[in-house]
């Protein structure tokens, strides 16, 4: 079991951790290959950064905590291809910060602070950049959330924007006595793979906005959350898929909302 010498800020969402098995089935379950840049955020006492430098050709960290830097170098002095920007991920110009590196595949392996998950994940969307593999580590709930199908409590917004976007799996569940110190949440593990079929979408920008207003009131119906919108384009796709506007969103697969996406723009 690891051991840190360090002062476990709560502020940070700092939970390290302490079994070197779990950080590599974590690290396998990327399947690095190739010539590969590895993201990593909030690499915390670097055990899992150490292990990424391992099958990767470089790794790209971002760290807010400037305090860990002596524990970094104890633990990553010897590996010449890692770089610890001490800075926010939120804050961070991530394209042109990987710009300076020649990959032929992208990967984002992470430990991420609970209470920033889903902005680090619309971040990455966001940036354009093409990942190979997303690696995080996230509460139980979150990735319930994340990877449930339509018809489910925790089908949210979220779980439509991703689903989009990607192919999602839960690879396997870390329980929180794995961690130091000991939060109050289990994890899972989820990996996403980006989608080779992507359906065609005229505009994401819209997509999103539509997808957050359909969500804005989770127990109120599209005819109630949408009344900014045209109705009766919406009302004409959900017809061909068995609905009206009585349905609830979370009733929608993310099909139907690139349809109405794609009919109102």
């Amino acid at each position: 079991m690891e051991k840190y010498d360090v002062k476990f800020k709560k502020k940070f969402g700092q939970n390290f951790l302490k079994d070197i098995n779990v950080v590599k089935k974590i690290v396998r379950s990327a399947e690095i290959d190739g010539k590969s840049l590895v993201i990593e955020v909030g690499p915390g006492g670097g055990i899992m950064t150490r292990e990424l430098s391992m099958v990767a050709d470089n790794v790209l960290a971002y760290e807010i905590d400037e305090e860990l830097k002596e524990e970094h170098d104890k633990r990553l002095g010897d590996r010449d291809n890692i770089t610890i920007l001490f800075q926010d991920f939120l804050e961070s110009d991530i394209v042109k910060d990987v710009e300076k590196y020649d990959y032929d595949k992208l990967y984002f392996v992470s430990n991420v602070p609970y209470y920033i998950t889903t902005p680090i994940i619309l971040k990455l969307i966001d940036s354009g950049l093409r990942f190979e593999k997303i690696v995080m580590m996230v509460q139980k709930e979150v990735g319930d959330r994340f990877s449930t199908k339509s018809g489910n409590k925790e089908y949210g917004s979220i779980t439509v924007l991703l689903n989009y976007f990607y192919n999602i799996k839960k690879e396997f569940f870390v329980s929180r006595k794995q961690f130091v110190p000991e939060p109050n949440v289990d994890s899972v593990i989820i990996s996403f793979s980006e989608k080779s079929d992507k359906l065609l979408l005229n505009d994401f920008k819209f997509f999103e906005k539509l997808v957050r207003d359909s969500f804005q009131y989770k127990r109120k119906t599209l005819r109630n959350n949408l009344k900014g919108y045209d109705l009766d384009k919406v009302s004409r796709v959900l017809e061909k898929h068995g609905k009206d506007l009585n349905v609830r969103a979370e009733a929608l697969d993310v099909e139907v909302f690139v349809e109405i996406a794609n009919e109102l723009s």
